[in-house]
């Protein structure tokens, strides 16, 4: 499962003219899930995601995680950061989930969150056509593939 965070001070996400998600300070969050994904890795990446010390505190370290600013989360499926550009030009998107895989993992990931603590969770919806607007705060954007940073057993 791969994530792209970003810290932002405002975020929303937009289907056909109309807002379907928004977020005032908080994470931005682009997910993509791989075929070889399972809830492991969404139980994993929702702990990761909400713990993440990527605020500042009152000395303006990055110390504070989006549970301690009490700020909220906006996640949006993203098959494309499971693209394969090693050939060629034109990616390939064979590793990607397939759609009822990716989307029942999007939605256990969502609810993970939830149950680590983030009161505040909007989402886009699972293979629609988005406009994502956000207003990165930093600019910090943080890169997560559980492939590189869950323990192997």
């Amino acid at each position: 499962m791969k994530a792209v965070l970003q810290r932002v001070s405002k975020a929303s996400v937009t289907i056909d003219g109309k807002i379907v998600g928004e977020i005032g300070q908080g994470l931005m969050v682009l997910l993509g899930v791989t075929e070889q994904d399972d809830v492991e890795q969404a139980d994993f990446l929702a702990a990761k995601t909400a713990g993440l010390r990527i605020f500042s505190d009152e000395k303006d370290k990055m110390n504070l995680s989006l549970l301690d600013v009490g700020g909220g989360m906006l996640v949006v499926s993203n098959f494309t950061l499971c693209a394969d550009a090693k050939k060629g030009k034109r990616p390939s998107y064979t590793k990607a989930a397939p759609p009822q895989q990716a989307n029942a993992l999007y939605q256990r990931f969502i609810a993970a969150v939830k149950d680590e603590g983030v009161a505040l969770v909007q989402t886009g919806e699972f293979g629609a056509d988005m406009q994502v607007d956000i207003s990165n705060d930093g600019p910090v954007t943080i890169l997560l593939d559980t492939e590189e940073i869950m323990p192997k057993n």
